[in-house]
This record gives C-alpha cells, structure tokens and sequence, in this order.
C-alpha cells in the first residue's frame, strides 16, 4: 500500500450474525488504497457491501478483522469522533446532515465549528453573515437570501446541498458521500452532482461516493470500484475508466 495515502483498507473483513442461521459475511478480506485527490465512485448490487465498508470507515460499524489507516493513522478500532478529525459524510438522507430546528446560519456556524457548545449568536456578526451569503451564493439554490430559515423548511434538494457545503467547509482529508442524490428528483439530483464536482475539484478533496447510478458513476471521478459479494471486483482509473460504457457495467453486473 503507498505510504502517501490518504486512506488504506487491508484485508478488511465483516460478518453479522456471527454463529447464528442469519451469519452474513459481508467484507471478505477487502483491500483498498485511497491516493490524495482520488474521487472514486463505488458501484455495486443492493447488499454486495458497499455502504458497509463506507461505515467501517467512518467507524460506524466495527471491523472484525484488517486494517484502516486515515492521514497516518491506524484508526481500526477508534471512534467515530476520533475520525471526524479527517472525515466527513453526506448521507442519502437529507435530513441525517443538518439541524432542522436550527437556521440556516446556525447550521454554518456549527459545521464551522465542530461543537455544538459555542454561543449560536455569533453569527449574527456582519463579517461572518457576508461569508456565510457568499457560500450559500455559490450553490445557487437562493439560500443566501434564507439565513435565518429554520432547515426542515428547506426543500430536499437545498438541504442536501447545504450538508454537502457543511461537509466540506473543514476542508477534510476524506470525504464519504453514501448515494447522497438517491433521494432526489432527477433535475435535483443532476444539480447537486454538479454541485458536488464543483466542490471536490475546486477543493481538491478526496472522495469516495457511493451510487447505484451507471451514469454517473462513470461520468464522475477518476476512478471506479465495484463492490460485489463483499469483494472488490473492479478498480479502474483514468483512460481505462474512461473506456467503460453502461453495458459494459451491465455486463459485470450480470456475471
């Protein structure tokens, strides 16, 4: 595995309902390494592991056995809020990534912040509100005009986008997106991948995202991994990724 990683799986292995009639092995020995600047798309069937080996990541979900190192460090068995130092997600959920009593703003200021016990009224500072219009005015969705909107009366698609912008506002070294428009309207969807490319180029950020859309698995990212029975069966990059059709995929799928 190269030492300049940003992330390295080895030999990862995960099985529930161990000892029981429902024991599911669903991570068989899986190895992955992570370059700095990779935005790699994981595809695969329903159940073939891959939100699974996204939680093992991020430390939802303990490994039964192998290796995770983040930035250097040997993260196997800490907790979630251990690797929140280099990780952050967007879930499929919209709702799962923000605040929806909070405000818009309010929700700015604690993703800014990490912690939820600094005084929420410091954001009502003028400097601070100008930044948080020029962010917001970046996703196009009019929320700079909606600062001081409570977030659960947000459309899907503007709350979804505003848990992308707090994922990346910390700049993180990975960053995990688990099918984050599978919940969208295809016009929404479309727009917050847009969004979404804009964001891990501008930033040059890491990426692992997860979707079970062919299209834009090979239309984002400059790698692609396919996830199935719990096994990495396919890790292409550059001109060999760009040389993949859907039915080339399709074809995989079925074999």
């Amino acid at each position: 595995m190269p030492q300049t990683a940003v992330l390295t799986v080895q030999h990862l292995q995960k099985v529930f309902f161990p000892g029981t009639i429902n024991e599911r092995h669903v991570l068989k020995d899986v190895s992955l390494a992570v370059a700095p600047g990779d935005f790699i798309s994981v595809i695969g069937n329903n159940g073939a592991g891959k939100s699974t080996l996204l939680n093992t990541i991020a430390g939802t979900l303990p490994t039964d056995a192998g290796e995770l190192t983040l930035a250097g460090h040997r993260v196997t068995h800490r907790p979630v809020a251990y690797r929140a130092r280099w990780v952050s997600r967007v879930f499929q959920d919209p709702k799962l990534g923000t605040a929806g009593d909070l405000s818009v703003a309010q929700n700015l200021t604690l993703a800014e912040r990490h912690t939820g016990s600094l005084s929420l009224r410091r954001y009502q500072r003028a400097d601070q509100t100008a930044r948080y219009r020029e962010l917001l005015a970046t996703l196009e969705m009019g929320l700079e005009d909606r600062l001081d909107a409570q977030v659960k009366y947000l459309s899907g698609g503007q709350r979804q986008a505003l848990s992308l912008l707090m994922a990346t506002l910390s700049h993180p070294q990975l960053l995990l997106l688990d099918e984050h428009t599978a919940a969208l309207d295809p016009q929404t969807s479309a727009k917050v991948m847009g969004l979404t490319e804009k964001i891990v180029t501008t930033q040059h950020l890491t990426t692992l995202m997860i979707t079970h859309k062919l299209s834009d698995a090979l239309r984002y990212g400059n790698r692609l991994v396919m996830v199935q029975d719990g096994q990495i069966k396919l890790d292409v990059r550059g001109r060999e990724k760009q040389a993949l059709r859907q039915e080339d995929l399709m074809s995989l799928f079925m074999a």
